[in-house]
């Protein structure tokens, strides 16, 4: 009998990781772009739904916001980072398999107006979150 092949999980170099499995990018503009990790989309299984915050709503580092339902559970959400959110991924609403499909990519959620820019280097580069995760 084959073994099984395991996948390795992506963890791209650039972003910034925090311990609920949610990454950080910079954006051009002064805010960041926050999605779930490779590993949190692989664990939580097929997405059939997302519940994103609205637009001018604003969260404390660490604070829930928002809720992804698989086949397998409801997980909710994290900010990283202390902010006010000033884009909302209409497409993860509408599509959640895109959480699956591409999460660092089009499975974007939210983009925040961090309060302080400073905090994103206090966040885990992508060798800790590797650690955490044992990937």
């Amino acid at each position: 009998m084959k073994a099984a092949t395991v996948r390795e999980m992506e963890i791209p170099s650039h972003l910034r990781y925090s311990a609920d499995h949610e990454w950080v990018a910079r954006n051009d503009d002064g805010t960041v772009r926050i999605g779930i990790t490779d590993y949190a989309q692989d664990a939580l299984g097929d997405v059939v739904f997302a519940d994103l915050p609205a637009v001018d709503d604003r969260f404390e580092g660490g604070a829930m916001c928002g809720e992804v339902e698989s086949t397998k559970s409801v997980s909710e959400i994290y900010s990283p980072l202390a902010g006010v959110v000033v884009a909302v991924n209409t497409a993860v609403q509408d599509d959640p398999s895109l959480l699956n499909s591409d999460p660092y990519g089009d499975g974007w959620m939210i983009e925040l107006r961090v309060d302080d820019p400073l905090m994103i280097d206090q966040l885990l580069d992508a060798d800790g979150y590797r650690s955490l995760t044992g990937e």
